[in-house]
């Protein structure tokens, strides 16, 4: 994951376009198999950054469900819940740091191959979302949110194929362990991201409720 923009979005689609909608379905599912591939690669290989990715996996599937439940809300609870999703991707770096950490001191050795077979097939499904989604990379903070999910988890897959190459050339679980942590740390970045517009569509919008009252 990582950080979006340093300045505010201009509005996108909107938000209960018939179209999104059906995206954003097709995101969850997939992201719902690949969690159950990542997760059993992860296991398999010993790999740190493919656990950390399956987990991102999950994490996008809560938030296109998250966003297809808000989809036809006001603004106000659209960045209410952006703020959320802000949060949780927070945490899940937090998480894959802390669990970088316990691998460090384990001195896993990952199984490259089985590294490199599953983040090739994380790569193509999130670059099948990510195109779904291109169009509404510039809406509201919480289409935002979810466009960010994907270019991320892409980012991150790539990493991971990086990662399984530097595995398999040095035979150390080093580039696993450098590679999970930059995804934490990414991960806190874009939750800072996803927050601070959150928190500034929620400001505008007080703002120009407090106008209509005069």
């Amino acid at each position: 994951m990582s950080d979006c923009c340093s300045g505010g979005c201009a509005p996108g689609k909107p938000p209960a376009d018939p179209r999104y909608r059906r995206v954003l379905w097709v995101a969850l599912w997939v992201n719902a198999l690949m969690f159950g591939v990542e997760l059993a690669g992860g296991w398999t290989a010993g790999s740190v950054s493919l656990l950390a990715d399956a987990v991102d996996f999950l994490g996008d599937a809560a938030n296109y469900g998250i966003s297809l439940f808000v989809l036809a809300l006001a603004p106000a609870w659209r960045s209410r819940t952006a703020l959320v999703k802000g949060a949780t991707m927070g945490g899940y770096g937090l998480f894959v740091l802390a669990a970088t950490f316990w691998h460090l001191r384990s001195g896993t050795l990952p199984e490259a191959h089985t590294m490199g077979a599953v983040g090739l097939a994380a790569l193509a499904a999130n670059c099948l979302v990510g195109a779904l989604l291109f169009a509404y990379r510039k809406g509201d903070a919480n289409m935002r949110s979810v466009w960010l999910c994907t270019r991320n988890d892409a980012i991150g897959n790539l990493a991971v194929l990086a990662a399984a190459l530097g595995v398999w050339q040095a035979g150390s679980g080093v580039p696993d362990l450098l590679v999970a942590a930059v995804m934490g740390l990414l991960g806190l970045s874009a939750a800072r991201s996803v927050i601070t517009q959150a928190l500034a569509e929620l400001r505008i919008g007080a703002a120009g409720a407090s106008l209509r009252r005069r």
